[in-house]
């Protein structure tokens, strides 16, 4: 449900005299719906959500990420609805807006809004906030980068940290390939080595990789997949095929680009270069090695190693577009390290840099033939963000943040298993590290159980058609995993009672029940 200012009033109220509450059975000390508090009432709180590994920082933000879910106002508040109904005449209405939320500050995993309501953030400002909202070494970083150079222009200009972080991100791309051998050592320009050119943000990483996928080949075609989402400037977005709502009036998009079916190795070399396009005119196959936006899905087995084989065979770059899946959301720094498939162009941005605007587009060296004055940025690795970078990078290795993830997704997933199940109307749970996509049996249910958990204090996000994805900040700890496991498990059963009940209003069951919250 997109939120405005006229759907404020009545959805305040309705959420206002709403009683949803907690089942019995969730036991003490897990979610309680607070909607039915009025304003100056006891706050709701639930277990003790501490950020352990990160988060914090002066100002009060260090006991804000220590603190619990806590909803002292029933959203959205007074404060929130008058900044919404504020700032609407000033802001484009393109924008989503999931839910009547004004972010006052985030510390950690907690995010306070103008209100006084504490959230847990289950969704990591779109997996982006990679090491906590406002971490205190990425903090530091910032501040430190911006008493002395804050922009000269890394097209023209060289300058330390542009330089920094291309390094570093070569030498965890290493990992990527087979292991050097004296004929291709670790770094060398050939084969083993990697370049990059940094951009503002994903959708510009993809664009660069068509670019240079393009020059170098001298090809023009570029293969993408359904449910895959690349971005929404015009070269992205001529890829991104997730949902046609993305899509709908902005064509015609950009010519040569082929559709397969992701998973199915078959739509390409069957329907697409048997029908509609030669293998040899095509330039590169742009993949989501986990698909993002489009559900958070895995690849069956033989997906991406044969895609792999088919760019080998016909001179095509593989571009893993790990904008999403990269610096450690799955349990590994690239989701490419699960798969064992080495690509040739390794697209990232989101959690480089802790949500500083900053993306990568890299590639093997002996790809990287486009010449000077071929590509550039005026902003594009900004000696802010690649100070961010630098900083999260320490934190996503020497901190144990991706270990982190892949610890706490496994214990994430194998709770969400335990506690649902049909009965609650979900049919799969599934994902890797911290990515983890949660599917209900239809989108009004998705969509039902996403807005009861903002009522109640989670923050997380719809994907695909109807599921839901949980990727918390990496420096998530177990006690917060078992915090959104209570109140996400409680919200898809509370949904699908009300839904059974509406359904069938001869069986309302328990006395007050009809007082919950309605489903569209």
């Amino acid at each position: 449900m997109r939120v405005t200012p006229a759907n404020l009033g009545a959805k305040a109220h309705a959420e206002a005299h709403s009683d949803a509450q907690v089942p019995a059975q969730a036991g003490a000390g897990r979610a309680a719906d607070a909607a039915g508090a009025g304003a100056g009432t006891p706050a709701t709180a639930v277990t003790p959500a501490r950020a352990e590994l990160g988060g914090g920082g002066d100002g009060g933000l260090g006991d804000l990420s220590k603190q619990s879910i806590s909803i002292r106002t029933p959203p959205p508040g007074p404060l929130t609805r008058a900044h919404i109904e504020h700032q609407t005449a000033f802001v484009s209405p393109s924008l989503i807006y999931c839910y009547p939320l004004v972010v006052k500050r985030a510390a950690g995993c907690m995010v306070e809004d103008l209100d006084g309501n504490v959230y847990l953030d289950a969704q990591a400002g779109v997996a982006t906030a990679s090491t906590g909202h406002c971490h205190p070494a990425v903090a530091a970083a910032i501040g430190a980068q911006a008493s002395n150079l804050i922009h000269i222009c890394g097209t023209d200009f060289y300058y330390p940290a542009y330089g920094a972080v291309c390094e570093r991100l070569a030498e965890l791309a290493e990992r990527l390939l087979p292991k050097p051998t004296a004929a291709a050592p670790a770094g060398a320009k050939g084969p083993g080595g990697w370049q990059t050119f940094l951009t503002n943000s994903g959708t510009e990483a993809v664009e660069a990789s068509l670019k240079l996928a393009r020059e170098h080949t001298r090809r023009t075609a570029i293969v993408a997949f359904r449910g895959g989402f690349h971005g929404r400037s015009y070269g992205a977005l001529s890829l991104t095929a997730s949902k046609a709502k993305y899509r709908k009036h902005f064509g015609p998009f950009l010519p040569g680009v082929y559709h397969g079916e992701w998973g199915n190795l078959e739509s390409v070399e069957r329907d697409l270069f048997h029908h509609l396009v030669a293998p040899d005119d095509v330039a590169a196959i742009v993949v989501e090695p986990v698909l993002g936006e489009g559900g958070y899905l895995l690849p069956p087995p033989d997906f991406l190693p044969g895609l792999r084989r088919i760019c080998d065979a016909h001179g095509i770059l593989l571009v893993f577009d790990e904008v999403q899946s990269g610096m450690g959301r799955t349990g590994a720094m690239f989701a490419a390290e699960h798969f064992g498939v080495a690509p040739d162009v390794v697209l990232l941005a989101k959690g480089l840099a802790s949500g500083m605007p900053l993306g990568a587009m890299m590639a093997r060296a002996a790809f990287m033939t486009w010449p000077p004055g071929s590509h550039g940025s005026t902003c594009a690795g900004n000696p802010v963000c690649c100070a961010a970078a630098l900083a999260t990078l320490d934190l996503l290795e020497g901190g144990g943040l991706v270990a982190n993830s892949a610890a706490r997704g496994d214990s994430l997933r194998r709770k969400l298993t335990a506690r649902l199940g049909p009965a609650a109307g979900v049919t799969d749970v599934r994902g890797v590290g911290l990515m983890v996509g949660v599917e209900l049996d239809t989108h009004a249910r998705a969509t039902a159980v996403a807005e009861l958990c903002f009522r109640r204090g989670l923050l997380v996000l719809e994907c695909g058609q109807k599921a839901i994805r949980l990727s918390p900040p990496l420096i998530v700890t177990e006690e917060q995993v078992g915090t959104m496991v209570d109140v996400f498990s409680t919200a898809c059963m509370d949904v699908y009672r009300d839904q059974t009940t509406t359904a069938h209003p001869g069986h309302a069951g328990q006395p007050g029940h009809a007082g919950r919250v309605q489903l569209p």
